[in-house]
């Protein structure tokens, strides 16, 4: 199981919707303020409470019905601001302030940004004109006292609140940069895909078309040994396997064109293992053949898979522009590089092109493909085909 698959099956904890977390913030609120009026611990200032019980206790009450509109900013500030409004007139008590720090907080958390820069430049501007209130008429222990108490009920909740939202706000534009790479690392595998695929269909199609071309070659040679009946037998077993292939082969291309995964498997395309059967092909097509090969290992997948392909496009054309002709094939393995060297006998027109042209070309590409290089041309009474493939190579 992949982990994206095993964290999606894993639990994820249960989030409680805004509505009963602000419930539970209320009854928080609320059974604190009623032991602290309940202990006569309320009042933050020396003077005695003149007011009855059931005052501090509507006030209190109000507040923490005001606590389902924290959210909406900035109605939920102002009423909880009028609610503090009432109590300071009343007397300053703890359980209201405390509640009041809640406010704040969510203001800062939950307000647009120009709220936010409005509630920081308020508390600013209180906390210092209580700063110097306090330290023109009572001194400055006084002023030290209101500095603290505007530091733990005004600046203290403003401050956690901008710094959780600027958090916040980091943690989502990392998230939506995660999402982004993720999107484009999808895009970029799926093109990747589509571009092997269409590699691999390229690959398969040249198979096709050389068993094809293979086909058509040694049909003609079996209509002319009308009088050896033994030779057209030879022709026709070797037309059949080409046959044979060429429809596995052309399945297979058509499972791959066809495939929306990725992960779809399809018939791999033929290496150097099965050279034989292209010697074979050849051979019954009234060729000479002589294979001289030191490989004894196995190779690089692209390696393998492009030198099958050199081989198979030089003995095709050494077939369709050399036909009765000898050829030699020759494989040998030094220094990390694969050599591969098929020549012909220069019996008509050049063998580096097919009826298309695209012969030397097709097979250039795919020796700079995997890092190599492939030369083709004359070679005193022969056409040569000549190809480097280094073994660790990088492709080019």
């Amino acid at each position: 199981m992949r982990l994206r698959d095993l964290r999606s099956a894993l639990p994820r904890p249960r989030e409680l919707p805004p509505w009963q977390q602000d419930g539970l913030v209320a009854l928080a609120v609320f059974a604190g303020g009623t032991m602290l009026y309940l202990t006569d611990s309320h009042r933050l200032l020396p003077s005695g409470d003149p007011f009855p019980p059931w005052i501090r206790f509507a006030e209190l009450g109000a507040i923490c019905l005001a606590a389902f509109l924290r959210r909406k900013v900035p109605w939920g500030l102002l009423v909880a601001t009028g609610i503090v409004g009432v109590d300071v007139v009343l007397g300053l008590s703890l359980p209201i302030a405390i509640a009041y720090t809640d406010f704040l907080y969510s203001a800062m958390l939950y307000g647009s940004r120009r709220t936010s820069r409005v509630l920081v430049g308020v508390t600013a501007t209180i906390t210092l004109t209580v700063l110097f209130v306090f330290l023109a008429v009572a001194g400055w222990r006084a002023a030290a006292l209101g500095a603290f108490s505007m530091l733990s009920f005004l600046l203290v909740p403003v401050w956690w609140g901008a710094n959780v939202r600027q958090q916040s706000d980091i943690a989502a534009s990392e998230r939506a940069n995660a999402e982004q790479l993720a999107t484009i690392a999808a895009l970029d595998r799926r093109a990747a895909v589509a571009a092997e695929r269409a590699r691999m269909a390229r690959d398969l199609h040249d198979v096709v078309a050389g068993h094809l071309s293979a086909i058509a070659i040694q049909s003609e040679a079996a209509l002319s040994m009308a009088d050896d009946p033994k030779t057209a037998q030879t022709v026709l077993v070797a037309v059949r396997e080409n046959s044979v292939r060429a429809l596995e082969e052309m399945r297979a291309m058509i499972g791959l064109l066809r495939s929306e995964s990725a992960e779809d498997e399809v018939t791999a395309p033929a290496r150097l293992a099965e050279l034989a059967r292209l010697v074979e092909s050849a051979r019954a097509a009234g060729m000479t053949v002589t294979v001289d090969s030191t490989v004894d290992e196995e190779l690089p997948t692209a390696v393998d898979l492009t030198a099958y392909r050199i081989a198979q496009e030089a003995l095709t054309n050494a077939v369709k522009h050399a036909p009765g002709g000898q050829v030699t094939v020759r494989l040998r393995v030094a220094d990390d590089t694969l050599s591969v060297e098929i020549g012909n006998e220069l019996l008509g027109a050049p063998t580096g092109s097919d009826g298309g042209g695209h012969g030397l070309l097709s097979m250039r590409e795919r020796a700079h493909a995997v890092g190599g290089t492939l030369r083709a041309g004359p070679s005193g009474p022969r056409w040569l085909v000549h190809a480097e493939l280094p073994l660790a190579g990088e492709p080019s």
